[in-house]
């Protein structure tokens, strides 16, 4: 088993979130998957040299049949099916529950580009998204003011943007090595709570952002497929949007 050490200094609720069973399960997925996306990240360099020293992008071959064949991918959950009203945010509490009761139909819990990776950002975050899975998350401001979940609406079905191939998390070593964001992002969230979603009738869903290329995109369906093998879900109860946001993914 790979050795892993949280170098990350005491946050709240840590003691919740990094149990010696959910940092086993990302250690796993770091010593499988932190080597090939080693590689990948090898590869963009290679290529965006590539198009410096050609000055031009072009499709790829390989990825031809994506592109000209007509294909379809199954069909959505009940609570993806609407998403003509969705909101963005950070994990932090107060927003959180904003978020859930705003009347939009899914919540984008960003744990990337809204959410500064400090260490009490990235165990908070997952807690307040442990604590509005089981709709119990609540919130007393300095002034008094208290937020809950309303009863009156339909809570937005929770979406979960981990961090991008390219992060590492300085606070978990695997190894000696820092954890892959993206990883730790993925894999504490799934870990707490995916059974949790499915008993209630929802499951895990991801947005997955900055990819460059389709094995980028790969490798992401590889870590789901061990995910749900690991913890005894079935395949295919994971279901992700990727975002086409780089140069590199878009002439893929």
């Amino acid at each position: 088993m790979p050795e892993i050490e949280v170098t990350g200094g005491p946050v709240p609720r840590g003691e919740e979130i990094l149990t010696p069973e959910a940092l086993a399960f990302v250690a796993e997925l770091q010593e499988r998957f932190g080597a090939r996306r080693d590689e990948l990240l090898d590869l963009r360099r290679r290529r965006r040299a590539e198009v410096a020293r050609s000055h031009r992008f072009d499709f790829l071959p390989e990825t031809r049949e994506v592109r000209e064949v007509a294909w379809s991918v199954a069909p959505a959950p009940d609570d993806l099916r609407d998403r003509r009203v969705e909101i963005t945010g950070p994990t932090e509490r107060k927003m959180t529950i904003n978020a859930l009761n705003s009347g939009a139909r899914v919540w984008l819990a960003d744990l990337e580009d809204a959410n500064t990776p400090h260490w009490g950002n990235v165990v908070g975050g997952q807690a307040n998204l442990h604590d509005a899975v089981r709709r119990t998350i609540a919130f007393t401001a300095a002034d008094g003011r208290e937020y809950t979940l309303r009863q009156d609406v339909r809570l937005a079905t929770i979406v979960v943007r981990p961090r991008g191939w390219h992060f590492d998390e300085p606070h978990l070593l695997v190894d000696g090595r820092p954890a892959v964001g993206a990883l730790v992002d993925f894999g504490l969230y799934f870990f707490h709570n995916a059974a949790e979603l499915l008993r209630r009738g929802s499951g895990p869903y991801f947005y997955l952002p900055k990819m460059e290329s389709h094995l980028e995109a790969r490798l992401w369906n590889e870590v789901f497929t061990f995910a749900q093998q690991r913890l005894g879900i079935a395949h295919g109860t994971i279901r992700a949007t990727v975002l086409i946001e780089t140069m590199p993914a878009a002439f893929e």
